[in-house]
């Protein structure tokens, strides 16, 4: 091919683009196999890592332990104990026919963070001996 011949197909796809002639189309070809063989290494790739998380044993949190001990301490079972009650209470006020109709309808949020802070004030302290 010539000089002449190259500048004839360029001005000729230049007003043709959807026509391709065979050279442009083996260079498209070529740059799909490229990116297909890169897309399947990829996916090996993951496929050996999902491998290398499903050996690793998932820690548990301290923390949620420290958590549930606090819970049962004497320090926060009155919290635990009024957040159950209102927990009944609300559940048994949900319970009733005219509920939707009511102008106020209670909560435990309250009772909720009374138990939460409780619960962190006991577990804050004792979670940093346990990390590593």
């Amino acid at each position: 091919m010539t000089i002449h011949d190259m500048d004839s197909l360029s001005f000729y796809h230049s007003q043709h683009p959807e026509v391709e002639t065979p050279e442009v189309q083996e260079e498209v070809t070529e740059a799909e196999d490229i990116e297909a063989e890169k897309d399947e290494e990829e996916e090996e790739d993951e496929d050996e890592d999902e491998d290398d998380d499903e050996d690793e044993e998932e820690g548990t949190d301290p923390f949620d332990e420290l958590k549930e001990e606090c819970t049962k301490t004497a320090a926060c079972a009155p919290y635990v104990h009024h957040f159950h009650e209102c927990v009944e209470r609300v559940t048994a006020e949900m319970e009733e026919e005219d509920y939707a109709h009511k102008a106020y309808k209670e909560d435990c949020v309250e009772e909720f963070f009374h138990l939460q802070h409780c619960v962190n004030d006991c577990a804050a302290p004792k979670l940093f001996y346990k990390l590593k």
